[in-house]
């Protein structure tokens, strides 16, 4: 005779006692994780403190005291990162799997962004040592501005994946979203759009001294390039005025370089003497003092030709080749005073308009 009641009391205490021990077996298994990992920490923290303290005086991580951090961190992160993987796998719940695989991604976007702002110090330095130009320092600003940006966006967008969230109208919208700021900032872009040209085509670097358009009345009309940045770059006139010029407008004219291929130029300096003086003396002369300046070239030597007769003068002109464009308005403001003492000197005459008045007197 078979007695319902006692068979289900033994079937009910056969699956408490078969799930007393599947949570016992998970127990076992969480400390057991929880141990291992511990014990991976304190040795990964041991072996961490040795080699700091066995290469902490070598010349590579004294200029990035920032690297045995960063090795830390990310063997932390690791060890974290396993220990949620085995926890995750022991529970097997979709959703809770889903979230640690987002977090995780989001962690290793963390310690990408800290590699990478660890070393890239080191490598700028190396790159900008080996190069005279000085727009590998824009270059690199730029990255180092912007890289935690993609890194971040990117990590984002893989996130928003994994958890099953259709990033599509995400998508769509900022495509909206940015047409919209697009038209509402359209100068700002056109001058970070000019600013990236100017990066990439060169047409002047910093420290080269070019011709400022748009410098106030009675001022200084060139300047040299103290920055270059994306929306706009800046120029410090030899009055020490700071003028700021949009990338755009830059773009839009011509760009006079006094510097960028060498740093010899030719200064054109105009000179009258009357039609009575002697044009070959007056050209000897000029070349003499303009020799006087140890920054104006022998080779080639300085040159004075006719350029003109004029209503009550021949006009003259020097031209003359200077090894520093820096000192173009003190050559033209020397050779022209010199110039003006030796005449005088000479008995060379420097002429000045004359009027002939003649007064009739009607009978």
């Amino acid at each position: 005779m078979k007695y319902p009641v006692k068979e289900t009391l033994q079937n009910l205490y056969q699956k408490y006692y078969v799930q007393q021990g599947l949570t016992i077996e998970y127990i076992i298994k969480v400390l057991l994780i929880l141990v291992t990992a511990t014990i991976a920490w304190w040795i990964f923290n041991l072996i961490v403190r040795r080699l700091k303290k066995k290469y902490w005086e070598h010349t590579f991580f004294q200029k990035n005291r920032l690297f045995f951090p960063l090795i830390r961190k990310a063997g932390h992160y690791t060890i974290l990162i396993l220990v949620g993987i085995g926890l995750v796998n022991l529970i097997h719940v979709p959703i809770i799997e889903k979230l640690f695989y987002a977090f995780m991604i989001m962690v290793l976007a963390s310690l990408t962004n800290g590699i990478f702002k660890t070393f890239l110090p080191q490598i700028r330095e190396k790159i900008v040592t080996k190069t005279h130009s000085k727009m590998d320092d824009v270059i690199f600003d730029l990255v180092n501005r912007f890289a935690s940006v993609i890194i971040f966006v990117t990590a984002a967008i893989l996130a928003l994946d994994v958890l099953g969230v259709n990033i599509m109208p995400f998508v769509a919208g900022a495509g909206v979203v940015g047409i919209a700021i697009g038209f509402a900032a359209k100068d700002t872009l056109s001058n970070v759009i000019a600013g990236v040209l100017l990066i990439m085509d060169r047409p002047f670097e910093l420290g080269d001294r070019i011709e400022v358009w748009s410098a106030p009345a009675n001022s200084a009309t060139w300047g040299d390039v103290v920055h270059i940045g994306l929306r706009a770059t800046k120029i410090r006139t030899t009055d020490n005025i700071v003028i700021v010029i949009p990338n755009n407008e830059i773009m839009m004219r011509d760009i006079i370089n006094y510097t960028t291929m060498s740093k010899d130029i030719r200064v054109r300096i105009p000179i009258g003497i009357a039609y009575d003086a002697d044009v070959n003396k007056a050209k000897e002369l000029i070349k003499q003092v303009s020799l006087e300046l140890d920054w104006v070239k022998k080779e080639p030597e300085p040159k004075v030709v006719v350029k003109s007769f004029g209503d009550s003068a021949v006009n003259l002109e020097a031209r003359v080749w200077i090894s520093r464009p820096r000192k173009r308005i003190d050559t033209i403001s020397h050779i022209t005073d010199r110039v003006k003492e030796v005449f005088q000197q000479e008995g060379i005459e420097i002429p000045f308009p004359k009027r002939d008045i003649y007064i009739k007197k009607s009978e």
